[in-house]
């Protein structure tokens, strides 16, 4: 993608989980992502198990259930979606 060039956050595939690990800090760092980000292990067993490819934005209720999943991103973002499946969230609790 060219908006990957122009934010410098094109790398080649990481070989092991130190290298996958470097790259996400270095993309969170460079893109200014200010919200918790986790990083899957090296077998993407949670991206299989949540299709989260392409991106995806999960909300878990304090039960650990999914309470709102997001259509494919990030064309797929919707927030005002994402604003009522947290504010149906939080009556909950």
């Amino acid at each position: 993608m060219q908006s990957n060039i122009r934010d410098k956050v094109v790398f080649a595939s990481p070989k092991n989980e130190d290298e996958r690990e470097y790259i996400a800090g270095l993309c969170v760092r460079k893109l200014g992502i200010e919200f918790p980000a986790v990083l899957d292990e090296f077998g993407n067993s949670t991206e299989r198990a949540y299709t989260g490819w392409p991106d995806r934005m999960y909300l878990i209720d304090a039960h650990g259930r999914v309470a709102f999943k997001s259509k494919p991103g990030p064309f797929g973002f919707e927030p005002d979606q994402l604003s009522l499946a947290l504010a149906r969230v939080a009556s909950k609790q």
